[in-house]
């Protein structure tokens, strides 16, 4: 099969290396404004010269439509990039968000469906083994139906420093609030899990900690500039120099050296002072849900945490799960009828697994490219059908937050359609 690729960051460089290194598919076409990024999926490919490009819409409006396009461009990117290669009949798979703009989501969504279309949203959650047997172990209802989940997503206090105060995810008005960004794959986690739509929505949060009012006194703008760096944790050296050549240093300059890496703590945005960036998202927001099977959730996304991985509570008739993807296992225990009963628990240890996000990139990039095939009958586990409403629940969290008031999601999604028409 052969592929092209907008966006040749982190994420699109996970799925084109995939479909090339271990399904053995071409590459033919990439587009990004970073020459060095551009350059870098270039010679990792061999894409010819004639089929680079700065601009995704020039890649869209020269190329063919081959197998599949893979897109992933900015957040407010999406719209533009998707509706121009639906245009012209690609298959495509998109990174979440699909659009920061709920309306963008469903005119997305329709445009698919009118042009005959596939779009798969890189909602890996719901191909994590430990996800999906969570999922199993619900539908087998030996635990009787659910009646509540409290998930969290633990973003890690320096992964919210890095991705979401310094980095690309900063500012809502570049990119997406927090809770559509970081957490649209949690809005569909509970979709998929409780097997319902959600009915309203009521959720509460801000940025209470990374701004200005918080900064040390005696900081800079820069830590290189900085007297108090050394008593700082998120001085850039000790955020950046251990990890150089991995993740996140590797996200600052292509030079991991030493001079490298201190270059970009000069000139980069990740050198700047957390307490003095332009960012404005959430680094705390707690969100309530009512599903229309009477089904309860509670959502929790922090950057007030050490660890950086989610953990969720499965409160079900007959018992309750207890899962963590760090570790890899669900911890399972049926109710005792009184507090001297015995209480025994079952641990399932769903085990290491290949790839990012608990394995899910690969199974992502497996349902795909499966679908791409001529005897392929069915719907991608994360189809733009299956993927919108988890969209409009984010939006909707926000606009709670925002307003205070609980939102309803059937009004909602009319006031979204009153407004296209």
């Amino acid at each position: 099969m052969k592929f092209a690729l907008i966006g040749a960051g982190e994420r699109g460089t996970i799925y084109s290396q995939y479909a090339h290194d271990v399904c053995g598919h071409e590459i033919i076409a990439v587009a990004d404004r970073n020459p060095v990024k551009r350059a870098a999926a270039q010679a990792r490919f061999g894409i010819p010269q004639d089929r680079c490009f700065a601009e995704g819409r020039e890649l869209i409006e020269t190329i063919p439509p081959a197998d599949a396009l893979i897109i992933a461009s900015l957040d407010r990117e999406h719209y533009a990039h998707t509706m121009a290669a639906l245009e012209r009949g690609w298959n495509i798979l998109l990174e979440k968000p699909i659009s920061p703009d709920a309306r963008e989501c469903i005119a997305i969504r329709d445009k698919a469906q009118e042009k005959g279309c596939k779009i798969t949203i890189c909602h890996v959650l719901r191909y994590a083994p430990l996800f999906v047997a969570l999922k199993e172990m619900i539908a087998g209802g030996k635990l009787g139906k659910v009646v509540a989940i409290d998930l969290t997503e633990n973003v890690g206090n320096f992964h919210m420093a890095h991705s979401f105060v310094r980095g690309n995810f900063r500012n809502s008005g570049i990119t997406s609030p927090m809770i559509m960004q970081k957490s649209c794959h949690d809005m569909d986690m509970l979709l998929w899990l409780t097997g319902s739509h959600a009915k309203s929505i009521s959720s509460v949060g801000s940025l209470s900690y990374f701004k200005p009012s918080n900064a040390p006194a005696g900081s800079a703008e820069r830590c290189l500039d900085c007297s108090v760096a050394q008593s700082c944790r998120f001085d850039a050296r000790k955020a950046y120099m251990p990890s150089m050549g991995d993740w996140p240093a590797r996200m600052l300059t292509p030079d991991q050296t030493k001079e490298g890496l201190y270059q970009a703590f000069r000139e980069g945005p990740y050198g700047r002072c957390v307490f003095h960036c332009d960012n404005d998202v959430c680094d705390h927001q707690s969100t309530a849900i009512e599903f229309e099977n009477s089904v309860t959730a509670t959502f929790t996304l922090s950057g007030m945490t050490n660890i950086m991985h989610r953990t969720i509570h499965v409160m079900c008739e007959d018992g309750e799960i207890f899962g963590d993807d760090d570790k890899g296992e669900l911890r399972v225990a049926n109710f005792r009828s009184n507090q001297s009963d015995p209480f025994t628990e079952q641990t399932i240890h769903i085990g290491t697994v290949l790839g990012n996000h608990g394995g899910g990139d690969v199974g992502l990039m497996n349902d795909f490219i499966a679908s791409l095939k001529p005897a392929y009958d069915g719907e991608c586990r994360s189809s733009i059908r299956k993927s919108v409403e988890s969209h409009l629940m984010a939006c909707a969290a926000e606009e709670s937050r925002i307003s205070g008031k609980t939102i309803h999601l059937d009004a909602f999604e009319q006031t979204l359609k009153n407004a296209k028409e």
